[in-house]
């Protein structure tokens, strides 16, 4: 329970300081290009990778917080057993999709840039640190999804329910 809570934070914090960061230097490439009539170089490149992550684990938390977009039209209408195993069953098909696609797809693609040596333009940093992003987010997805197997946060006792109760 407590390294949930502490996951949950962790990204809560570190997406609210790329967040900051991405304003601010996006507010820099404004200024330098109105104001100061020299836009930077490298803002641009920075605001792109910034939104990636900002994106990614943004995504990652709210999955945690069970907070996401979901159509539950048919949810609302199954029995408590049966909304019970639609549950397990999502997060099953969650967590191998985390598994395919950000955690074996995302590694492969930093492996790929970081072995090619991709470096950045503006930056000049290997670009496989950037899409590092990928394998982090699906590591994190995918213990909120068995987490949230083997610890179900919601009450299945029937009609008064009212939404994930998130601990």
């Amino acid at each position: 329970m407590t390294l949930r809570k502490n996951l949950d934070r962790l990204l809560s914090v570190f997406v609210t300081i790329l967040m900051g960061v991405l304003v601010i230097n996006v507010l820099w490439q404004v200024i330098s290009r109105y104001i100061v009539g020299h836009p930077s170089p490298f803002t641009d490149e920075l605001a792109g990778f910034l939104l990636i992550w900002v994106g990614l684990l943004g995504a990652t938390y709210i999955t945690g917080k069970k907070e996401h977009l979901a159509i539950d039209i048919l949810h609302h209408k199954l029995s408590p057993e049966r909304k019970r195993t639609a549950d397990r069953a999502i997060n099953v098909l969650v967590a191998l999709f985390a598994l395919a696609v950000l955690v074996i797809g995302g590694a492969n693609l930093v492996y790929i840039t970081l072995h090619l040596k991709q470096i950045s333009s503006a930056l000049q940093i290997p670009v496989g640190y950037v899409y590092m992003v990928l394998p982090l987010s699906g590591v994190f997805i995918i213990y909120y999804s068995i987490y949230d197997i083997v610890y179900p946060q919601t009450d299945y006792s029937g009609p008064g329910e009212n939404g994930p109760k998130v601990n």
